[in-house]
């Protein structure tokens, strides 16, 4: 069985969120199955990756976008260095850029990779058995297929579509339809959505089948999609949810060359315990207290707006008797309060930005490990860190509801109810009651080490749905 993977990100390539570690993950793991091919398909962005790797050219063609005439250039590595081929897509003066996000045109770059990986399979007669199509930035591949008479040569061939993160839509106005591959005009209503082109609402319409990164999250999107509620529960027959798992080969804390110390859950106690000792003593902080982390994107959905008020209330409350340490980038209000707080207070450390290595350190030092967030469609943040014996915090919501269970009934982490900075305090008030409790934190630790989230699992699933 052949696949391609069409994706913005993958890691280690380019990474903005966790979208490009399921990206990175899911093909390796799936091709450690007899009989699977599955590959990765993304555009080409001025990273080290890049240059670091060889590549050679396999396709050189052009596509029509409106009046204008690009040169699509395909390149494949030589050294399969990740698990599974390599395809890169560049075009000068499109994909050809330093991120995946964040450009004025971006709606113009993402009907251009898509237009131009159909013509690139189109042209040389590759006809894959599954096309995956990783969120609105690919969700309009199905419609394509279908509709557009260049890519008749694929017309019939499955698609996949996985929602990452329905808060995204990728919502345009129709005259971004000059872009598109000429298209038959009486199917506009697959591309429409409230009198916009939505790609998010064409990959559910057009995909053969879809499906959320937790069945958690594909529940909570029967009832609140951001106003595509009655569009998910027509096609409810096509919908799943499969929950993501992580690379235990790069998060493995005994052989993971970014901890200070590594360790495994025989002797995780001695291990945590030196690696929360170098980080307390980089960033200033006392190793003696119980130490809680945030990593991620401060935006809302993350609830990260609920951090400066979380770092200031509980640090008041419990008269500084915890450390919390943020790594994290992204609202500028949100930067600012923090290092306002960061310069007033001992027991709290920032460091703004994302450093894949501090996240490996700050994981394997954390006692706890904080998520408010309101939205949650799987997550990954909590995986590693219970790979890493530390007990995390989260918001009751999405795939942390799945992966999460509370102490009260069984589990080994904490929940809460409501997205707020009130319940969040409270849930750190109950952390550092269990801290006090040395033999319940280590059974803790130990249970959460002893999790198995590996891509194993997760591949088969999306296997049996190929296979569909």
């Amino acid at each position: 069985m052949k696949i391609f993977n069409l994706s913005m990100e993958c890691y280690p390539v380019a990474k903005v969120g966790g979208l490009a570690d399921v990206v990175g993950a899911l093909p390796k793991y799936l091709n450690r199955i007899e009989g699977i091919e599955s590959s990765v398909v993304m555009p080409w962005y001025n990273k080290p990756f890049v240059h670091d790797h060889s590549f050679e050219i396999i396709f050189d063609g052009w596509i029509h976008q409106s009046h204008h005439t690009f040169q699509v250039q395909v390149m494949k590595e030589r050294e399969n260095s990740l698990g599974f081929d390599l395809y890169l897509v560049k075009i000068p003066g499109l994909l050809d850029r330093d991120n995946p996000y964040g450009y004025w045109d971006e709606s113009q770059q993402f009907l251009a990779f898509q237009h131009a990986v159909l013509h690139w399979l189109s042209a040389m007669q590759i006809r894959p058995d599954v096309l995956h199509c990783h969120d609105y930035h690919t969700g309009l591949v199905p419609f394509m297929i279908e509709n557009c008479p260049e890519f008749r040569f694929l017309k019939g061939v499955k698609t996949i579509g996985t929602i990452h993160n329905g808060e995204y839509q990728g919502q345009m106005v129709w005259d971004m339809a000059k872009y598109f591959p000429w298209f038959y005009g009486e199917n506009w209503g697959l591309l429409d959505w409230n009198g916009y082109i939505n790609p998010l609402t064409t990959m559910i319409k057009c995909c053969t089948a879809f499906n959320a990164v937790s069945g958690g999250y594909m529940d909570e999107l029967f009832q609140d999609f951001r106003g595509l509620e009655s569009l998910v529960q027509q096609e409810y027959l096509k919908a799943n949810g499969i929950i993501n798992g992580i690379d235990t080969e790069v998060w493995d804390p005994y052989i993971d060359p970014f901890l200070d110390f590594n360790y495994k859950k025989e002797n995780a106690e001695q291990g945590k315990w030196q690696n929360k000792k170098a980080l307390c003593e980089e960033y200033g902080l006392n190793p003696d207290l119980p130490l809680f982390s945030f990593i991620g994107r401060f935006a809302g959905e993350k609830g990260a707006d609920f951090l400066p008020e979380i770092v200031w209330k509980s640090i008041q409350q419990s008269q500084g008797q915890h450390n919390i340490i943020i790594l994290g980038s992204g609202d500028k209000s949100i930067e600012n309060e923090l290092s306002s707080l960061n310069a007033s207070f001992s027991n709290f450390a920032l460091d703004l930005g994302y450093k894949e290595y501090l996240s490996h350190r700050i994981y394997a030092s954390s006692d706890f490990l904080l998520m408010p967030s309101r939205v949650e469609p799987c997550g990954l943040n909590q995986m590693y860190a219970m790979r890493y014996g530390t007990i995390p915090i989260v918001r009751y919501t999405g795939g942390l509801r799945d992966t999460v269970e509370d102490i009260s009934t069984g589990g080994s982490g904490i929940n809460f109810g409501s997205a707020s900075a009130e319940d969040a305090v409270n849930a750190i008030h109950r952390a550092l009651h269990i801290f006090k409790d040395r033999d319940l934190m280590e059974r803790l630790v130990q249970t959460n080490m002893s999790f198995d989230f590996s891509w194993e699992k997760s591949a088969e699933k999306y296997l049996a749905l190929y296979r569909k």
